[in-house]
């Protein structure tokens, strides 16, 4: 056989076996999706997304599920997006390649993004509740107990540090990208340094932030181990009224049904709904933000 005969053969087979791969994915998703709407269908209705819980939640709807899991993200992606930003900045920016301070930033990210999401679980209630709650009630309420519990800050900023090493990881690629060129055209006219990643930097890879955005929002609307210990509940018939509340979740809500219920077989079509909607504002949440994304992309293209 020819060399070049050989070469096309392996590379059909490379082909091949790529485009397999993609449509296993896809028939894979598309299967998952199916499956839960087929098992939702019955139970999913606008009572059911508008209605407060009743009798335990076998009857009633999931609003304060929604509402509080969209708080969750909101407040979670309040805390960790721009910190993390800041930090990619100062790695990319300021920080010098063999900065111990910088290698040191780099392994702690790194070890953050392998530590097992329950263990952040068990930091948050150690230190968010345990040191930080307990701390500001003593120091400023005399010891009632208002913030040493559970509640959506602990639980928000616990999710925050579980989703930081993306937002950093997402927004220094992202900065990397910018053309250097346009730094040093930019500091040759006399603008400073902080002018530049100011005009330059961070309008350049605004699109970039925006992916760490949807990247820790996809994570973190999902996730339940870090807030079993840290203020989600599983029956609330109100919503939280403060940050010191505590509130519900759909993540430990599907979580809760699935494993604590009586009677699974009587839950499983509130299992698919809940799913089902928790899949739809996790999509309604990451479409909006590549609605900007793309925005922002078409603006500095004219």
């Amino acid at each position: 056989m020819k060399k070049g005969n050989r070469k096309r053969i392996i590379g059909g087979i490379f082909t091949g076996a790529t485009g397999l791969s993609a449509f296993l994915i896809i028939a894979i998703i598309i299967l998952i999706l199916v499956v839960i709407i087929l098992g939702g269908k019955e139970t999913f209705s606008w009572e059911f997304l508008t209605a407060f819980p009743e009798d335990g939640m076998l009857k009633g709807g999931i609003f304060p599920a929604i509402y509080g899991t969209a708080m969750l993200v909101l407040i979670m992606s309040v805390a960790a997006v721009p910190f993390g930003t800041l930090t990619a900045i100062y790695l990319t920016e300021y920080a010098g390649e063999k900065s111990v301070l910088a290698q040191t930033i780099r392994f702690a990210v790194r070890t953050l993004a392998t530590v097992p999401s329950i263990i952040f679980g068990l930091f948050g209630l150690g230190f968010f509740i345990r040191f930080v709650g307990t701390g500001m009630d003593t120091v400023f309420l005399g010891g009632e107990l208002k913030w040493g519990q559970p509640n959506i800050l602990w639980a928000s900023l616990t999710m925050a540090l579980l989703t930081l090493p993306v937002v950093i990881v997402s927004v220094e690629e992202a900065i990397r990208a910018v053309p250097r060129e346009l730094r040093e055209a930019s500091l040759a006219l006399g603008a400073t340094k902080w002018q530049t990643i100011r005009n330059i930097v961070i309008p350049g890879s605004f699109s970039g932030i925006l992916t760490g955005t949807i990247l820790a929002v996809s994570r973190g609307a999902g996730e339940v181990a870090p807030i079993l210990f840290t203020g989600a509940a599983y029956y609330l018939a109100t919503l939280p009224a403060s940050l010191s509340d505590q509130f519900m979740n759909l993540g430990y809500h599907i979580y809760i049904l699935s494993t604590q219920s009586s009677n699974v077989d009587k839950t499983l079509p509130i299992q698919f709904a809940t799913t089902l909607v928790l899949l739809i504002l996790t999509f309604v949440l990451n479409f909006t933000a590549v609605i900007i994304r793309s925005g922002i992309r078409k603006r500095r293209a004219k």
